[in-house]
């Protein structure tokens, strides 16, 4: 597409908006200029290509398409088949997958889907055999009585929360935690890293029948290797949510001990974060579970959407080219760089580096709670996210760390050098903010002190720093 293609085409799109309710039009192209303006260090945040973003845009949006490609409950659906057929071709390839199911709206959608089709192969149940043979009207009370008592009493075993899991991976707040009976492995205290021997020894105690990889805020490597090892030791089906990483993977930056679509029976992601893609999920199997990870809908999820999986088709298709294996590789490169720029400022991180696209700051070092830091440096035009650390003694809510990530800024075209600068902004601000009190003058967790003076330097340094790499340079907006 040239450059005054996707100029065109967004200034037309706004035009249109415009046309029938010009605060939406206008509060599009202002998130556009804030995010121009501003160094984006959300660890699961990226920026889609033009053609993503255009291709959910489209007419797409219109169709219903339950079931799938071949098998809808709905006719006129053949353009959705191609394209879903597409997005789906596209993640085999790319990951090296016999089965992709590309439905799922979300993360937390994808791993529903897999809890699901996981409980339907794994519980042996004849309420559930009725059910899955479409005998629904044949289940007495007594058999939903059976149904869910049993699919509600199966075991999970996931990474804790203040360690780096997810919440999608059986904590209360989320529907997980009250579909399974969950337990929690953690990180060696004095390392912040997996300790694999005592993954190994929860699994044997507790026995659960799906055990859970992956993270949300774990800067290392996990060996999915040595994981299904101990799955298998058990006879739980191994699961890996490799949402934050799935560009890794698909760049070969992760490779061996270290994909885990080579080792889990299941593997989910999200379509966005590193892999660059539109807002989704995804669902990675074998031929043993993919019939029912197909049932996702109506299983879980309500009607696909076409437009999006549209979308995945065509960020699936950037990621098979050559370029983005270098764009994946940058994106730990930049990481480690930031890493060691933080380092050499006295800056603590947990597990004292990183071997991904992420970063987790203990601030505490700083005398501050999360949330102080995270407002202090989105004061001066740094966008992160506050985030546990292990044991972490402020909770989930105030936390002790912040985490930040290199996708979005690998994506502009940043390099080492700007990572060596932008610890450098985050030092000053950091160990330029005190924490406030409160109106009974006790301390707090929430308010803080930063001189403006301060805030609006870095701010204008920033935005300095982001000068030379425009984002989405060939859209004018006039």
């Amino acid at each position: 597409m040239s450059r005054n293609a996707e100029s065109t085409a967004f200034r037309s799109a706004l035009e249109v908006v415009r046309g029938v309710e010009p605060r939406v039009a206008d509060a599009i192209a202002a998130e556009l200029a804030d995010q121009r303006e501003s160094l984006k260090l959300i660890a699961s945040e990226n920026y889609a290509s033009p053609a993503t973003l255009l291709a959910m845009g489209n007419w797409f949006s219109d169709k219903y398409a339950e079931g799938t490609v071949g098998r809808r409950f709905y006719a006129g659906c053949q353009n959705v088949d191609t394209v879903e057929a597409l997005a789906a071709e596209h993640a085999r390839e790319l990951f090296g997958a016999s089965h992709a199911y590309v439905q799922p709206h979300s993360g937390i959608d994808a791993n529903l889907v897999a809890f699901w089709a996981i409980l339907a192969d794994r519980v042996e149940s004849p309420a559930l055999r009725k059910a899955q043979a479409r005998q629904v009207n044949d289940l007495t009370e007594a058999d939903w009585f059976a149904l869910r008592r049993e699919l509600g009493n199966q075991r999970m075993l996931g990474m804790s929360l203040d360690a780096g899991g997810h919440l999608t991976h059986g904590f209360r707040p989320n529907i997980s935690g009250k579909m399974f009976d969950q337990r929690s492995y953690g990180t060696d205290p004095a390392t912040g890293l997996i300790d694999y021997d005592r993954v190994a020894e929860a699994a044997r105690e507790f026995k659960p029948l799906i055990l859970v990889a992956g993270y949300s805020a774990y800067p290392r490597k996990v060996n999915f290797r040595i994981m299904r090892e101990i799955a298998d030791s058990v006879g739980a089906t191994f699961m890996v949510d490799m949402a934050h990483f799935a560009g890794l993977v698909a760049g070969k930056v992760f490779t061996g001990d270290f994909d885990p679509v080579l080792h889990a029976h299941i593997v989910t992601t999200t379509t966005h974060k590193s892999l660059r893609g539109p807002r989704g999920g995804m669902v990675l199997c074998g031929p043993e579970l993919a019939d029912q990870v197909d049932r996702g809908c109506p299983m879980v999820l309500g009607g696909p959407l076409p437009h999006v999986m549209a979308a995945k088709a065509v960020a699936l298709a950037e990621a098979r080219r050559p370029d983005f294996a270098d764009y994946a590789q940058r994106i730990v490169d930049n990481a480690q760089a930031l890493a060691d720029g933080l380092l050499r400022r006295g800056a603590t991180l947990v597990t004292g580096g990183t071997d991904n696209h992420l970063v987790l700051i203990d601030v505490s070092g700083y005398g501050l709670t999360g949330r102080q830091a995270e407002q202090a440096l989105l004061d001066s035009g740094i966008v992160t996210n506050r985030n546990s650390v292990p044991q972490d003694p402020n909770g989930a809510w105030y936390t002790s760390g912040i985490r930040i990530g290199t996708p979005a800024l690998t994506t502009r075209g940043l390099g080492a050098a700007e990572m060596d600068a932008t610890a450098e902004l985050i030092h000053t601000v950091l160990s330029q903010t005190t924490p406030g009190t409160g109106p009974d003058g006790a301390p707090s967790k929430a308010k803080y002190v930063l001189d403006p003076a301060v805030a609006e330097s870095v701010g204008k340094q920033a935005a300095d720093l982001l000068t030379p790499f425009p984002l989405y340079p060939a859209v004018d907006l006039g």
